[in-house]
């Protein structure tokens, strides 16, 4: 947040909220490299992704997860299928669950997009073992 401007309480919520889906070495790694560029752009994912829509009480975070995941790999967009699928240790969302999110994704939005993800959570689901296991 800009030093010059007090965060707001939206703000305030959707860090909470970040950081539990997130996780703090995450979101600490995101600050810590957020430049004059990209503040506007911190700020405003935090504020809305994260203190409006992540916080809001109608879905649980493991049904945000799910649907979050499925739009992600529907539209393609690898890096962030990998981080949300390695947030799932965080919202609840079970493997179980995100494989009939990803089923969805073969019928509604295509095959290939949903072997690609299931490409990318497979190597997540590798990289999380490895991790508990060390």
């Amino acid at each position: 947040m800009n030093d010059a401007a007090a965060p707001t309480e939206r703000y305030r919520q959707g860090m909470i909220t970040r950081r539990a889906v997130l996780g703090d070495k995450h979101v600490d790694r995101a600050q810590s490299s957020t430049t004059d560029f990209d503040q506007p752009f911190q700020e405003l994912i935090t504020e809305a992704a994260w203190g409006n829509l992540w916080s809001r009480p109608t879905w649980t975070k493991r049904e945000r997860s799910m649907v979050t995941i499925a739009l992600l790999a529907a539209l393609g967009h690898d890096e962030e299928v990998a981080m949300h699928v390695r947030a799932t240790a965080n919202t609840g969302a079970s493997r179980a669950d995100i494989a009939e999110a990803l089923l969805h994704v073969a019928i509604y939005a295509g095959v290939p997009a949903a072997n690609r993800a299931i490409k990318i959570t497979k190597q997540v689901f590798e990289q999380m073992d490895a991790e508990q296991t060390a």
